[in-house]
């Protein structure tokens, strides 16, 4: 996939808008006050971004559209829950590839409480789009939405327990590792999508006398599974 470098003057806007921030305070910094030190028009700042909020958050919609993309091109018969936990390591390394802006951004939103409730929204952008991937390839399956909505809600919660770690520890240590260690939770609970019913266990079926006693119904279910069954 290939997608358009980032335009210069949406970088400088970023750079003034933070600096801003920093100095002065997230209120009381305006569209204008942040136009102003970038050095272009306040349409210039409405191009790049829809509001004040849009520009502390200045990649998710970029990288929203390549997770889209990304899930989109899966085989029919790849794993979805995969395809899902490879599309949140997009995610993680747009926090990853920039710990300096990344960790800026957290303590800002932990004191604004518009922003933190903006941060939310994209979260919930994000778990919409990759429940829509699993809906759409589970849709065969008993309860396949809601085996959707669930799967999604926890690759999402196993990110985001590993970013708020990882941000408060100032950037330190290797996210990338901690993600794959909290995704192999949800590989584990539900790979193949198949979740706590999987397709592949055997299942057996006895027919036996209503009174027989509880040590010959045992014998025709090891006669039925074969030889070992005692040691299973």
């Amino acid at each position: 996939m290939s997608f358009p470098s980032k335009p210069p003057m949406r970088d400088a806007l970023v750079e003034a808008a933070f600096r801003l921030f920093l100095e002065r305070g997230y209120e009381q910094t305006t569209v204008e006050d942040i136009v102003t030190l970038a050095g272009v028009g306040r349409r210039s700042f409405f191009r790049y971004f829809p509001s004040k909020e849009g520009v502390v958050f200045p990649d998710h919609e970029r990288r929203l559209a390549e997770v889209t993309e990304f899930l989109s091109g899966s085989g029919r018969d790849e794993d979805p829950v995969a395809r899902v936990c490879e599309a949140v390591r997009l995610v993680l390394r747009l926090y990853t590839d920039n710990p300096t802006f990344s960790v800026q951004r957290y303590r800002l939103t932990k004191t604004v409480p518009g922003l933190r409730a903006y941060e939310l929204s994209v979260v919930w952008r994000y778990e919409r789009t990759f429940a829509g991937h699993l809906r759409e390839r589970l849709a065969d399956r008993p309860d396949g939405a809601l085996r959707a909505d669930v799967i999604a809600a926890a690759v999402v919660a196993a990110h985001n327990n590993v970013l708020r770690s990882w941000l408060r520890s100032e950037g330190e240590g290797d996210a990338q590792a901690a993600v794959e260690r909290a995704l192999d939770y949800v590989r584990e609970a539900f790979g193949d999508g198949a979740g706590p019913d999987r397709q592949d266990e055997d299942v057996v079926v006895v027919v036996s006398r209503r009174r027989a006693p509880m040590w010959q119904v045992v014998r025709e279910i090891e006669s039925t599974l074969g030889p070992g069954t005692e040691d299973r």
